[in-house]
């Protein structure tokens, strides 16, 4: 009897937590791609010091940039949605696309930025690529843990 009890307290414990992951991933609040866009700018002033005509400069970009991702990630959804994959050739067609929007991205930044604005900027981008890289293989060690 202690054992079942045991096990039904284990398995309440477990879809609790689970119920609790998912429902903390829901609440998180969209934001508008103008707020994106002006809170990225902040954080790039902040960071890089820019001037106000940088600024005007630079705000259009990445305006352009999280209208994009946010296309591109809504067609993913409604590929979900329908459960179709994409071939091999429209995956290397969004690949293509994706890596000549970033090329493009950073000419004109290195355009914008001075040189120290620009090293500091590269930097800034390695950085997030490593803490994606860290929450990705977190959340695989995490799945892998809950599938075992």
């Amino acid at each position: 009897m202690r054992k079942i009890a045991s096990i039904l307290i284990l398995a309440i414990a477990f879809t609790l937590t689970a119920e609790a992951q998912k429902k903390r991933g829901k609440h998180q609040q969209k934001l508008t791609i103008e707020q994106h866009t002006d809170l990225a700018l902040k954080r790039m002033t902040l960071s890089l010091d820019l001037s106000e005509k940088q600024q005007n400069q630079i705000k259009p970009l990445i305006h352009e940039q999280a209208e994009n991702k946010k296309a591109e990630m809504l067609k993913r959804k409604e590929l979900r949605t329908a459960k179709k994959r994409p071939s091999s050739d429209e995956v290397y067609t969004m690949k293509s696309k994706l890596l000549d929007n970033q090329i493009a991205f950073k000419n004109k930044m290195k355009d914008i930025l001075n040189k120290n604005q620009f090293e500091k900027f590269e930097e800034m981008k390695k950085e997030k690529k490593m803490k994606g890289m860290k929450m990705m293989k977190k959340r695989r060690m995490a799945k892998k843990d809950f599938n075992d």
